[in-house]
């Protein structure tokens, strides 16, 4: 019996292996005691059991007998070296032998007692026990294979060398063996120095490459710890101030109920004391002539009633908006979200609005507050502080940390530029212009000519406009902003490098041009 035959004996359905304390059921099929109590522990979840194995079926937990012979033989297969359990046994012997060697004529394995007589009788090869002797005879003679063809990359016998292989380069096997051996070890020693290498560049890959994450990440979660906290103190102050103009609102609604009823309340008791005047009269017909005309005298409790319900409908609900702080905390912490997975996740396309606030009198902004246009008529905006003197717009949204990206439909016509800005940098003078001062960057666009300005130096860039379609890449923690045209394929037009000290709004400016913030899927 081949030991690839025994161990399939010797293994249990269940868990594939050799068995652990077999038991065997009612049914004669033998399992690991522990896989057994498991499979019925799950079958008795459901109320029927059955054999894993026959599929027979039990209408009670079944009982176990355990397997004392078929454990022994396990175990011993188990504690057998490894070279015994791997194996071939007596061709001969008619129970299981082991085999010392094989005969390749002879294609037989044989144990010591019929190794001795064979050694006796004939004069064949034999080698260390094969579980298919046959294996080392060639399949078209049935002869020993004794030679190597290196044009074919096979064994062959002496035969094939006359017939099949005339004319190839033949060796003996043990010459072959030994050359393929030194190939071997050229090809291991090889192999073994090229990975010894491969692991150094790994490995000073990974060191840096980690460091230079914890140290990026660090960085990232810091500064969008700040920006939280940031956020929270003005989500809290604008909740405050919303509950204080709530309350105030109310405070006045009340007032005026209060007042309204006391009207009410004094117009009751004057009529209460008519009532009660009139009631001591005795004669009749004083009583009837002194008493007031009409119905609306004597139908006083369901016209305040109706006045009442008139006058809860017209000064409204008189509580707190709970409904409206709730959507002003959900919207607010959405947005610290979204921030927060920007920042760590990598860059996200960011939705952007423009502040109106910024806008400078020759600016106009669309309705939807995404495309800000050069209008040559004065727009008389109302003078704030936030307003530019010339045509230039800011986004409403402030970045303070995290990968973001925008992108921009521009005119073909006039000249434009787009780029970020610190919200401390000028709104008037010649340094207010964006890319004009040390506290913007931008892309400018103008005479079909792509050029970059920080702090009033113009780098002009050599490749012409292929489309009016614009993306920008920040990088806070890394302190970078990269300009792409979004054509087929992308093309990158450049990339600032800086130390990023303040929030950034995302800025524009307009000489009889437009630009339009776009939805990367429109």
């Amino acid at each position: 019996m081949a030991s690839a035959d025994l161990r399939d004996e010797l293994s249990c359905s269940i868990c594939l292996d050799i068995y652990t304390d077999p038991v065997t059921l009612s049914c004669g099929h033998t399992f690991c005691q522990d896989c057994i109590a498991r499979a019925l522990d799950a079958q008795g979840q459901v109320g029927v059991y059955s054999c894993p194995d026959c599929r027979e079926a039990f209408l009670e937990r079944p009982s176990m007998r355990r397997n004392v012979t078929l454990g022994n033989i396990a175990q011993g297969f188990l504690s057998a070296p490894e070279a015994e359990v791997s194996g071939v046994y007596c061709t001969f012997c008619d129970f299981p032998v082991l085999a010392m060697k094989s005969c390749v004529q002879c294609e037989t394995s044989m144990c010591y007692h019929h190794l001795m007589r064979h050694d006796r009788s004939v004069d064949h090869k034999v080698t260390p026990p094969r579980a298919s002797p046959r294996s080392r005879k060639c399949i078209v003679h049935h002869k020993v294979l004794e030679y190597y063809c290196c044009v074919d990359s096979v064994c062959i016998c002496g035969q094939c060398v006359l017939s099949g292989h005339s004319g190839h380069k033949v060796q003996s096997l043990s010459d072959a063996t030994q050359m393929m051996k030194e190939t071997m070890r050229n090809v291991l020693q090889n192999l073994t120095t090229a990975m010894e290498e491969m692991e150094k560049s790994i490995q000073s890959l990974r060191e840096g490459e980690n460091q230079e994450k914890v140290n990026g990440l660090t960085k990232r979660v810091v500064a969008m710890l700040g920006d939280i906290r940031g956020q929270l103190d003005a989500l809290e102050e604008k909740v405050l101030s919303e509950i204080s103009r709530q309350k105030e609102q109310v405070s006045l609604s009340i007032l005026g109920r209060i007042q309204y009823l006391e009207l009410q309340k004094k117009e009751l008791f004057e009529k209460m004391s008519r009532v009660k005047e009139l009631s001591t009269i005795a004669d009749p017909i004083t009583l009837l002539q002194e008493s007031p005309p009409g119905v609306d005298f004597w139908d006083a409790q369901v016209r305040v009633r109706e006045k009442k319900c008139s006058e809860d409908e017209r000064h409204g609900v008189d509580h707190l908006n709970e409904g409206l702080i709730s959507e002003i905390f959900e919207e607010a912490l959405l947005k610290i979200m979204t921030s927060v997975k920007s920042g760590l996740s990598g860059p996200r396309w960011t939705s952007l609005l423009l502040d109106i606030n910024t806008a400078g009198n020759h600016v106009h902004l669309s309705d939807d507050f995404k495309t800000a246009s050069w209008s040559k008529g004065n727009q008389t905006y109302p003078e704030t502080s936030e307003r530019f003197q010339y045509p230039q717009i800011l986004s409403t949204d402030v970045f303070r940390t995290g990968q973001h990206y925008w992108e921009v439909e521009t005119s073909d016509t006039g000249g434009w530029r787009v780029g970020i800005c610190y919200p401390t940098m000028d709104r008037t003078g010649d340094e207010s212009y964006i890319g004009d001062n040390e506290k913007s960057w931008c892309l400018r666009w103008q005479k079909n000519q792509y050029s970059v300005l920080h702090d009033n130096v113009e780098t002009m860039l050599s490749p012409e406009p292929l489309c009016h379609r614009l993306r920008m890449c920040l990088d806070y923690e890394a302190g970078t902003l990269s300009f792409y045209e979004t054509c087929d394929p992308n093309k990158h037009l450049h990339t600032f490098t800086a130390t990023f000290t303040e929030p950034l709004h995302v800025g524009f400016r307009l000489l009889k041009s437009w630009v339009k913030i776009i939805n990367p899927e429109e």
